[in-house]
């Protein structure tokens, strides 16, 4: 799935390797300096990673996995950073119903805030993708 972005906006090279679960790709980008919160097309890289995963099992119905977005959290995404919509990780997450990246986001949260998450969420999705079509 390609997001639409404006013609002089080309997709940045991490954010390809997110659209194509390029782990090894990601990873070397972000090793050598690739900002972790870099923004394109109106999201965040943790968002797009977020949104792919749980687009991507859910078209393709395989298991759910949350290997990009943990990738991009232990290279310091900032998991409370909103998008510039607006969307904030967690939360987009739990719409997705991706508790899988809930629950690394909680984590993460909750180290920053000693041990506490603030919980926007009503209750902890499954860990398994809404059905398509959202």
């Amino acid at each position: 799935m390609e997001h639409e972005a404006a013609a002089y906006e080309p997709m940045t090279q991490a954010h390809q390797a997110v659209e194509h679960g390029d782990l090894e790709e990601l990873t070397r980008l972000l090793d050598a300096g690739t900002d972790p919160n870099e923004v394109w097309s109106d999201m965040t890289l943790l968002l797009h990673a977020i949104d792919m995963e749980a687009d991507g099992a859910s078209q393709t119905r395989q298991p759910l996995n949350a290997a990009c977005t943990a990738v991009l959290l232990a290279y310091g995404a900032d998991p409370e950073r909103p998008g510039p919509n607006g969307d904030v990780p967690q939360l987009f997450a739990f719409h997705y119903r991706h508790g899988l990246a809930v629950r690394l986001l909680e984590a993460h949260i909750a180290r920053r805030h000693d041990g506490t998450v603030p919980n926007p969420c009503p209750e902890l999705p499954p860990a398994e993708p809404r059905p398509w079509p959202i």
